[in-house]
């Protein structure tokens, strides 16, 4: 029976209730050494008889292992394995390493994240037959793989009759449960003390012995059972009249208690701490050193130990650390070598970090073996693991050239596992070791360096190592692939001029370029360099598009995923890259996520430029948005941001808007991300300008213009003029209006795309002094070659505007008509009532604007909404978003009452027959 802890008990039971109710609940139960955890915790499992239990122990000496964890949490589940999404099943079981299934290696283009994704389905499944508890202790002591999938499931649990419960040591797993909502569990009070430490001794204590004891132990109930029972000399001399930290204190204790056992029992102990419990392996491990295992009997009567038929249980970390601390060096390496002597030979990750830790000198056969077991945990997802493995093994490793390789390696494991910090160190120690001429290995460092920091926001950074990277290629192919990653660089950073020069140096290489993707993103670069220029680039880019389009192995590398949607975006036309855009879907599900942020920017950025649903677009952002944050991707963080912004603009939701502008502005002017401030200078300033706060407009547009001046931007597409154009005319500025329009219509004339063109004719036709149905006829031709309907309906609105002017108020509703149908199923509210009273004025009874039923939802229901009423089943929906069917179902019940409906059909019907009727042309997303 616990002691004082009744608060804690009652906050337990609470999440345990709530899971038998179908309610999923997630807690943290953290505190120092000794606390109470793993008691709070045991007891959790007495009190829920009703509940199956998946329960596993993070062990130290298992923290290399990948997956050893989650394999041990997840073993009872693994009959519901062919339940899940068979891509998520595959995955865990190559991760998991299940005998019969995949060959241990991960299928192509997934990552860490999906087996997290597995870890969730695979324990919602399980919990369809009754609620489930997941318990975890010392989850900071588990291998990192293992935890990173647990917790990723466990931050998704919504409405699923499941609890987790994790305890973690503090302050040491602190950092891994940010975000998980935490019981703090600290010291007993006095009186509890008082009761824990008459239980334990079978006598009443003094009270100044007591409050002797709860002062130096801050009330910890292992530090209080442990050294209530010690003599009085060693409890006095604890008495300094200074705070003690606990686990000093602690090892005392246990090391004195180790003094109790003899010489052979904490031989045996010894090779149980190594060995990590298993009781096969330590009897086999001290049969090799001549020890008799049974001599852990006398450490079972001391209470140092539980023995089992298959484990030996330390009975606190502190134990086994005492234990292994207090042996020699050359008695520690003896028991690492009869631990990997004992492992079987098949076990090559275990024998590996065993042997590494038996030697203290460079031993090429243990530093291999270390290699391969980097290498099985690269098959398997657990980065970590690997970058440790590779790490270890170059500094066994005696040859220079391969230790540097293998640096190298572990490096990019660090950064494919997200620790950019970890991976900039290790290719900093790879550099100290000798130098050589400038091989494969060196460019892969040079390409891993800019990567990091491209990803987290440092892109000039990102330019200069790319350079250089093409600077020492191999290869022209190399070359051609690294200059063209360059220019992807300096189009985020808005650097026209450095881009300009990268493709002349591009263009040069053509004629000797092998590969058809070298050939494909150089064309790209190519032709996005000379757009952003001012020069030309649609021919370079339409080349580009079917080269991309054969290319398959290309939706599967993370780091060039977007350039499928950059030509679509890059020519804005209803032709040019149709057939990427139809591989959207394909991306989007083949992608990690990892990769997704990036990926759904894009998407969402077509989304909110063309004529597919901005309910789509706006649940994407929202989406990349959240898994930015989650990965640290600061790069698309500050882009989706500014995409966001856009699209509020565009919708009239100035709130959001203004917000998202704020923040994307900020991470953007921090890191040189150019790009992603015009994109917020065009949203703000045309949100002013729909609000009718024209001198703001004109104060934000004509900033935006010098900006891009500033930054030799000449991309016609990324000026504002024919927005400027409008307002100048509102503010009566005629003059200026007419020299903006002109200015940008030479521009667009020379680009020669439909979109550049149509924005172009219509402010040539706001200006025009007399015979403007020409100029916006042509501007409507223009629209129809492209896919952006609300720039179509804007000249619409234009056009009507005009007419009316001009007395010709049945001309002018025809053109009003289609601006205000075209506004309202888009969702532009604001636009859409500037339609409505232009129409009004021709004496036209316009319809009251209706509140859109989308409104209501959250971007996850949405997102939801969107997935389901395009005919994916509840199953297939939550693989795609990362949840658990019955949280799909929970949402879709919030929707249904949002919406007052009770059917995916009507749920279909409410999302709009736009969203429908472009889904056979855009794909899904």
């Amino acid at each position: 029976m616990l002691v004082g802890r009744r608060a804690e008990q009652q906050a337990i039971d609470q999440v345990l209730a709530g899971a038998r109710l179908g309610t999923s609940g997630v807690l943290a139960v953290t505190g120092e050494a000794g606390v109470g955890k793993t008691a709070l915790l045991d007891a959790a499992v007495d009190h829920a008889p009703a509940t199956r239990v998946l329960r596993a122990t993070g062990i130290e000496s298992e923290r290399e292992i990948p997956f050893a964890m989650l394999l041990q949490l997840l073993r009872p589940a693994l009959g519901v394995l062919d339940a899940i999404p068979s891509v998520q099943a595959d995955a865990l079981a190559a991760a998991l390493a299940l005998p019969g299934r995949a060959a241990g290696a991960l299928p192509t283009g997934r990552d860490r994240f999906t087996i997290g994704a597995a870890v969730l389905s695979l324990i919602c499944r399980y919990a369809e037959d009754g609620p489930v508890a997941v318990v975890v202790d010392d989850l900071h002591l588990a291998d990192t793989p293992s935890s990173d999938a647990l917790l990723f499931a466990a931050r998704r649990l919504a409405a699923d009759p499941v609890v987790v419960l994790v305890g973690v040591r503090s302050p040491d797993g602190d950092e891994l449960v940010a975000g998980v909502r935490t019981l703090r569990v600290t010291g007993l009070d006095l009186e509890a003390a008082r009761v824990l430490i008459g239980r334990a001794t079978g006598r009443q204590e003094s009270d100044a012995h007591v409050r002797l004891l709860h002062r130096a132990t801050a009330g910890n109930p292992l530090a209080l059972l442990e050294l209530g029972s010690s003599d009085r000399d060693l409890v006095e001399s604890l008495e300094s009249g200074l705070p003690l930290r606990v686990p000093p204190a602690l090892v005392t204790a246990f090391g004195r208690r180790l003094e109790r056992v003899g010489t052979p029992c904490r031989a045996a102990l010894l090779v149980a701490a190594v060995c990590g419990g298993g009781i096969r392996l330590v009897t086999d491990a001290c049969q090799i050193l001549g020890i008799d295992v049974s001599h852990l009997g006398e450490a079972e009567d001391e209470g140092l130990v539980t023995l089992s038929r298959e484990r030996v249980e330390f009975r606190h970390p502190l134990v086994r650390s005492a234990v292994y601390s207090s042996a020699s060096a050359q008695e520690r390496r003896a028991a690492h070598r009869a631990a990997a002597d004992a492992t079987p030979a098949t076990d090559v990750d275990r024998r590996a970090w065993h042997l590494s830790e038996a030697v203290w000198h460079a031993d090429e056969g243990v530093a291999a073996l270390l290699a391969q077991a980097g290498d099985h945990a690269v098959a398997r997802a657990a980065y970590s693991v690997a970058a440790g493995a590779f790490e270890r093994s170059a500094s066994l490793t005696s040859d220079a050239q391969v230790r540097r390789v293998r640096l190298l390696r572990a490096a990019d494991a660090a950064w494919t596992a997200g620790d950019g910090a970890r991976a900039l160190a290790l290719l900093d120690q790879r550099g100290a070791v000798g130098s050589s001429p400038l091989n494969d290995g060196d460019v892969r460092e040079i390409e891993l360096r800019a990567s990091i920091a491209a990803r987290s926001g440092s892109l000039r950074e990102a330019l200069e190592l790319l350079v250089a990277a093409a600077d020492h290629a191999p290869s022209t192919d190399a070359e051609a692939l690294a200059l063209a990653d360059a220019v992807h660089a300096t189009y985020y950073l808005g650097d026209a001029g450095t881009a300009a020069s990268l493709a002349d140096r591009i263009d040069a290489l053509q004629p000797r370029i092998v590969g058809s993707r070298a050939q494909a993103l150089g064309l790209m670069a190519t032709g996005m360099a000379r757009t952003l220029a001012g020069f030309g680039g649609a021919a370079e880019i339409r080349a580009a598009v079917p080269l991309l389009e054969a290319d398959p192995g290309l939706r599967h590398d993370p780091s060039r995923l977007s350039w499928l949607l950059l030509a679509p975006l890059f020519l804005r036309d209803s032709t040019g890259g149709a057939h990427l855009r139809g591989l959207v879907e394909e991306v989007r599900g083949a992608a990690g996520v990892g990769a997704l942020p990036a990926v759904l920017f894009h998407v969402a950025r077509d989304q909110s430029t063309t004529g597919a649903s901005w309910a789509r677009a706006e649940a994407n952002y929202a989406e990349a948005i959240r898994l930015a944050i989650e990965t640290g991707q600061q790069t698309e963080l500050a882009m989706s941001l500014a995409g966001a912004a856009w699209l509020d603009s565009r919708a009239g939701r100035a709130a959001e808007c203004r917000a998202h502008a704020a923040e994307a502005r900020a991470l953007c002017v921090a890191r040189d991300i150019h790009v992603g401030e015009v994109w917020v200078a065009h949203a703000v300033g045309d949100l002013e300008l729909s609000l009718g706060n024209t001198r703001a407009a004109v104060d934000h547009l004509s900033g935006l213009v010098a900006l891009l001046a500033r930054l030799g931007l000449d991309d016609v597409d990324l000026s504002p003029a024919p927005e400027l154009v409008d307002a100048l005319l509102r503010m009566n500025r005629r003059p200026d209006a007419a020299a903006a329009a002109a200015d940008y219509h030479e521009r667009a004339a020379r680009k020669g795309q439909p979109w550049a063109l149509a924005r172009a004719d219509r402010a040539r036709g706001l200006v025009a002094e007399s015979d403007f149905d020409a100029v916006f006829r042509s501007a409507l031709e223009s629209h129809e070659a492209t896919l952006d309907r609300f720039e179509t309906a804007r000249t619409h609105l234009a056009f009507g505007s005009r007419l009316r002017r001009a007395g010709r108020r049945v001309d002018a509703r025809a053109q009003l008509r289609e601006a205000l149908d075209s506004f309202d199923e888009l969702g532009a509210v604001v636009w859409r009532d500037e339609a409505a009273a232009e129409l009004r004025a021709t004496g036209e009874h316009v319809r009251a604007a209706g509140a859109s039923v989308l409104d209501a939802l959250t971007p996850q229901e949405l997102q939801v909404s969107l997935l389901l009423a395009e005919g994916r089943t509840t199953r297939e929906a939550a693989a795609a978003l990362f949840l658990s069917p019955k949280t799909v179902e929970y949402h879709l019940r919030k929707v249904y009452t949002k919406l007052g409906i009770s059917s995916r059909s009507e749920l279909a019907d409410a999302l709009g027959p736009t969203d429908r009727a472009q889904r056979g042309d855009l794909g899904r997303a």
